[in-house]
């Protein structure tokens, strides 16, 4: 794997972006050091790992868990060192909650080039995570990763994302002219990374996951991505501009997805209730079952960058959408989906679809509180029929 100093020209003098930028190798020991004394990482760990310790000798539990971090990244002194950690647990969860994972596309990208990798967002780290493990499979350097500052509520939480290449991306900023000084400071963030790091990035499409299976890209991130360059050159053309990003969509499958009831749920409450409440601790707990729960197969597919002859935002996003959702894999699960709904029945391939996709698909179904079950359905079939044109976005 090529590997990138993140040392390079740091000094806090001259750091514009040391709030929201991933951490540099010479802060990983700090960092590390700060994470094995962290009680609320600490208590985290032990409810996962030691729950009946946690419950009635918490002191004691967080001794060993403290000491379990420090063996873990006794060794550890860079960020790709850090990376080399999670790669192995990444190749655990593959092994263990997938039926195969493939990856198509890469190979028509320069290895050496750096890209804005722009997809479809179905799981909160699961997606960059798979798009870093194909990088890594092929020899090639990781992403930087774009993640809103909503998630990062916990101060370990903020620490492990920057550990792993993380760049924070401000969502509760308050007030126009607050968040638009972010939004500017992201953008110059960007187009560095892209431009004079030559470092790839990945970023979701969207904010938040696309919970009803319908993906989206949103006009107003590719605004964003191109004010650097526009308050740079005035007179800057729009089409140059989206070039010089290298945006690469990308599109990522899963045939099954952890945390479909909590989505059907929320789903469910907003049509019912007119809202949905999320617990504090729900991204955590949907980022754990993300990790741990049985996704099936899983495809990652690469497209080509967008050119320079779109004019406008909107075009942009059209086009990272005809790609994210012509690379998008139908399993045999959102066919049987479709089929479940009634709707549609011509587009239902049923010869792709076996005895024992059906008695899976009907497992998990028989699982979903039934008043959830058309929200839990629609997250499945709605990529059948977005790919043949028939949503109206």
């Amino acid at each position: 794997m090529t590997h990138h100093n993140n040392a390079t020209n740091a000094s806090t003098e001259t750091d514009p972006w040391a709030d929201i930028r991933p951490f540099m190798d010479h802060e990983v020991a700090d960092v590390l050091a700060r994470l094995s004394r962290d009680n609320e990482l600490l208590d985290a760990l032990t409810r996962f790992r030691l729950p009946r310790m946690a419950r009635w000798a918490p002191s004691l539990a967080r001794v060993f868990a403290s000491r379990a971090v420090r063996r873990e990244v006794k060794d550890v002194t860079t960020v790709y060192e850090f990376q080399m950690r999670i790669a192995h647990y990444m190749e655990r969860m593959i092994r263990t909650t997938t039926d195969a994972f493939e990856v198509t596309g890469l190979d028509k990208l320069d290895a050496n080039g750096a890209y804005l990798f722009i997809g479809n967002h179905r799981d909160i780290s699961l997606d960059p995570a798979f798009v870093n493990y194909a990088l890594y499979q092929a020899n090639r350097d990781t992403v930087r990763i774009a993640i809103g500052d909503n998630l990062l509520k916990k101060p370990y939480v903020t620490d492990l994302m920057r550990l792993n290449k993380s760049f924070i991306v401000p969502r509760s900023a308050r007030g126009k002219r607050a968040m638009l000084a972010a939004y500017q400071q992201l953008s110059a963030y960007i187009r560095h990374t892209i431009t004079e790091d030559q470092h790839s990035i990945w970023m979701a499409q969207r904010e938040g996951r696309a919970k009803n299976g319908i993906d989206h890209t949103e006009p107003a991130i590719i605004k964003m991505l191109i004010m650097a360059r526009r308050a740079a050159e005035r007179d800057m053309v729009f089409g140059e501009a989206i070039a010089e990003l290298k945006l690469v969509p990308v599109s990522i499958s899963y045939e099954y997805d952890p945390c479909d009831v909590q989505k059907a749920q929320e789903l469910h409450d907003i049509d019912t209730l007119g809202s949905y409440a999320k617990s504090e601790f729900e991204d955590i707990r949907s980022i754990v079952a993300g990790i741990t729960g049985s996704k099936g197969r899983v495809r990652l597919h690469f497209g080509t960058p967008v050119g320079s002859d779109m004019a406008t935002p909107d075009e942009v996003a059209a086009e990272i959408d005809r790609q994210v959702i012509g690379g998008y894999r139908l399993f045999p699960s959102h066919y049987l989906a479709l089929e479940a709904l009634g709707e549609a029945p011509e587009l239902v391939a049923r010869k792709a679809i076996t005895r024992q996709d059906r008695e899976r698909f009907n497992a998990r179904l028989a699982e979903v509180p039934e008043p959830l079950r058309p929200y839990w359905l629609a997250q499945y079939a709605n990529p059948v029929k977005h790919k043949a044109g028939r949503l109206t976005l």
